[in-house]
């Protein structure tokens, strides 16, 4: 919990599970728990590997994140 007033560190996780409800939770009905896991699994392998942004120059987070360790 961050201190009163301080909702910045929030703000990642918050854009995420915004994006995982919108994308995966709201788009279709699970059949069983099974079901929904193998779901959020390949929506996470999509969202790290092949999602590209803007804001990371239209890479996505897997390349952006190694380009910047490696320039480091």
């Amino acid at each position: 919990m961050s201190r009163k007033g301080n909702c910045l560190d929030n703000a990642v996780m918050e854009n995420f599970f915004g994006l995982l409800k919108s994308e995966l939770l709201y788009l279709q009905e699970f059949e069983s728990m099974e079901h929904f896991k193998l779901e959020l699994i390949e929506c996470l392998d999509y969202c790290n590997n092949y999602r590209v942004k803007a804001k990371r120059k239209g890479l996505p987070s897997v390349i952006h994140k190694q380009q910047a360790l490696s320039a480091a």
